[in-house]
């Protein structure tokens, strides 16, 4: 109860988080539409991006119950005045930081300080302590040997580049998670305040309620379409998941599997076109490639892995005799698209903008916004009205869910600009280049490995933006694809939230689901197969990512569905029927052949022919047991 009356004072009772965090929402928008360009005023782009930090942290401080009571309140009091003072003195400090040492000193010990206790209150030790770790080396680089070995940076210095340098703190990935993924984060918000979710699972039902395991592909599709939008594995699972799981658990469902799937369909939401997540977005800017490629890039990766995602919620109903959702829990198609048709334009405004306009992300997810705010002070799904209050709302829960992303982002620029200052990213980059020259595979073993290990408690963002100054550069040196390369890093990064020991996306889903937490996470291992096994394809098959002829592509793609299902079916071990363990291990092995990209090796076509064949002959010998 203290801590909650500390959200109300000032005001007349209006919660102080609530004013904060739409601060950092109404910050963002100034900046992404451009607004002090039209109005002639001058700014740098790191007082705007210092600005909502500030209140990123102060509202951390605030709603965080770690701590005394009394530092929260002088934290948060401290970050707003390190915000307003940096924000103003940036321009000074910045370009003349030799002739006012102290004041810098000061300044980027105070906000060094309280950004690092902020970080702890909302994730933990785990970017703190990867930072400590890259700080050290930069204090003692000159004792390392070998390509590790490099010139030691001071402690002030150190302390100053952190804070005021524009490639550190205020660098690329704190302006992504402000000036692009909260305009993102509004559209989601606004499409929760107007029904969305409810219209996404209401069509998930009418779409595959009537089918075999049908609380399944509802999860699957509710989870795909509302994932789409935010980005975020954690906030899907908790939103789609109140409604699904006990749906898949009343439908028949083991309550980790139904658990399990839907972690499994909510984490790979954060790969699922249109909006992907904050990392798609880091990714396009760490390739200066368009928001258009990344998409393109990440399309059929995305629709194999739900592909089979999709076939284990059916198989498995096959296995378990699960049947179609009662009738009269399916709500009639054209009832569902007259109520949400308006759901639909947003998407439109945004595909086209940037198809068609090649308008920024931002500037595209903005125009979305505005018109489906536009249509539901028309209509919304659940019939509610859109007022003032809601709109404030909007604005409030976006800000609020912006917190942990630019906070992550302000720790990991500040690790990618050390890592870079310091010439660490040369010395490992060296290291892992002499790793890769023995072996390609080997150097991507390795790669997976960290990026699930260091991701563990971490948000995809988070494990990409360091993974990709560090890992992604000597894959690419080595011949990989640039896109290849930082998508096979982003595809391990997502990885972690299901894989265990920490699993955070898989955790959420089993307590939802009242299930054991490390045997949902398991369960969800076995269900999001394809995630671990198709960067390793697209890292060979440039295919895969939508490189190369048509015909190529749509040879690939086709193999690749059937290749999946394949595995997918001896995973789960039912195909018309229960398949003992040595079918299992044979359908498993086929699908591995047909999965085998064409440029894996000279021979790799007649590896599909062979595999294609026995698996065509297991379905026919399959077929005349049945009619025998």
């Amino acid at each position: 109860m203290e801590y909650q009356n500390t959200e109300r004072k000032m005001r007349g009772g209006i919660p102080i988080t609530g004013i904060l965090a739409a601060l950092i929402t109404l910050t963002a928008v100034l900046w992404s539409s451009g607004a002090p360009l039209w109005i002639g005023w001058r700014v740098y782009s790191e007082q705007v991006l210092i600005a909502a930090l500030a209140f990123a942290m102060a509202v951390a401080f605030i709603t965080s119950q770690s701590g005394p009571l009394w530092w929260s309140r002088l934290a948060a009091i401290a970050s707003l005045c390190f915000g307003v003072w940096l924000t103003v003195r940036f321009p000074t400090l910045s370009e003349n930081v030799f002739y006012h040492p102290t004041e810098a000193l000061i300044v980027s010990i105070t906000g060094f300080v309280l950004l690092l206790d902020a970080v702890r209150r909302t994730m933990g030790w785990s970017l703190i302590f990867i930072l400590g770790c890259i700080c050290l080396y930069a204090l003692f680089a000159n004792n390392f040997s070998g390509p590790l070995q490099s010139r030691s940076i001071a402690p002030d210095r150190l302390i100053t580049f952190l804070m005021l340098d524009s490639a550190s703190l205020a660098g690329a990935a704190l302006s992504i998670a402000v000036a692009v993924v909260v305009p993102f984060l509004i559209l989601s918000q606004l499409l929760l305040a107007t029904g969305g979710s409810a219209f996404f699972s209401d069509l998930s039902l009418a779409l595959a309620g009537r089918k075999r395991g049908g609380a399944g592909k509802i999860a699957i599709l509710g989870s795909a379409f509302f994932g789409s939008i935010s980005g975020s594995a954690v906030s899907n699972v908790a939103s789609t998941g109140a409604i699904t799981i006990p749906m898949m658990k009343d439908g028949g469902y083991r309550p980790k599997t139904a658990a399990a799937i839907e972690a499994a369909a909510s984490t790979g939401g954060q790969l699922m076109p249109p909006v992907m997540g904050a990392a798609a977005f880091l990714l396009a800017e760490n390739l200066q490639a368009s928001y258009i490629d990344v998409m393109l890039a990440a399309l059929i990766p995305s629709l194999l892995y739900y592909f089979s995602v999709f076939v284990f919620a059916d198989l498995e109903a096959g296995r378990l005799k699960i049947s179609r959702v009662a009738e009269e829990k399916i709500p009639p198609m054209g009832r569902i698209l007259r109520k949400g048709w308006f759901v639909f334009m947003p998407f439109m405004v945004l595909l086209l903008g940037l198809f068609s306009f090649n308008l920024r992300p931002e500037t595209a997810a903005l125009a979305a916004v505005l018109v489906l705010l536009a249509l539901s002070l028309v209509q919304t799904y659940d019939g509610s009205r859109v007022t003032f209050q809601v709109l404030i709302g909007v604005l409030v829960s976006a800000g609020r869910a912006a917190v942990e992303i630019i906070l992550i982002c302000a720790i990991a620029g500040m690790i990618i600009g050390l890592v870079a200052r310091s010439g660490l990213s040369f010395g490992l980059g060296f290291f892992l280049v002499q790793l890769g020259q023995s072996s390609l595979i080997l150097l991507l073993i390795v790669t997976a490995l960290v990026c699930i290990v260091m991701g563990m408690g971490l948000p995809t963002v988070g494990v990409y933006l360091l993974l990709a100054s560090l890992a992604a550069p000597p894959l690419v040196e080595l011949g990989l694809q640039p896109m290849a390369a930082h998508m096979f890093v982003l595809y391990f990064g997502m990885l972690s939230m299901l894989t265990p020991p920490v699993a955070i996306a898989a955790f959420v889903a089993a307590n939802m689901a009242k299930a054991p937490t490390m045997a949902t996470a398991v369960e969800a291992v076995r269900i999001a197969w394809p995630a671990y096994l198709i960067p390793f394809f697209f890292a060979a098959s440039p295919a895969l990512l939508f490189y190369g002829s048509g015909g190529i592509i749509a040879v690939t793609v086709a193999k690749s569905l059937v290749g999946v299902y394949a595995i997918t079916g001896g995973i789960v071990g039912f195909m018309g029927r229960n398949l003992p363990v040595p079918e299992r291990i044979v359908v498993i092995s086929v699908g591995l052949a047909i999965l085998c990209p064409l440029e894996a090796f000279s021979s790799a076509i007649w590896l599909n022919g062979i595999g294609l064949a026995v698996l065509l002959g297991f379905f026919v010998l399959q077929k005349m047991r049945r009619t025998g």
